[in-house]
């Protein structure tokens, strides 16, 4: 986390999950971001362009990269464990795009 800290980059995470198994996953997995809670399938599925499961009521994995005129310069859709944006790649690909916006400017 302290490497996104320095690239001055937010996290945020979206979880179907009621209160209070959101927070049971906050302390299990010992998360220092926000994590909003209570997202409605398929409403909010469909408002983010994520794939959901309605008979399991979850929204699949879908992950965001946003630039600091909070434009998507990238995403992944996943109904399962392979092709995830993993921390390493996310924090790789934002140091990319903000040497090429420095580069640009």
């Amino acid at each position: 986390m302290e490497e996104f800290k320095k690239e001055n980059v937010d996290i945020v995470a979206l979880a179907v999950d009621p209160l209070d198994k959101a927070k049971e996953t906050v302390q299990k997995l010992q998360l220092t971001f926000p994590v909003a809670y209570g997202l409605e399938v398929p409403r909010d599925a469909e408002k983010i362009g994520a794939f959901w499961d309605q008979q399991r009521k979850i929204i699949h994995a879908t992950d965001f990269v946003l630039d600091s005129d909070k434009k998507v310069v990238d995403a992944s859709y996943s109904i399962g464990p392979i092709g995830r944006i993993v921390a390493a790649d996310a924090l790789s690909h934002i140091q990319f795009f903000k040497k090429r916006k420095a580069q640009q400017s």
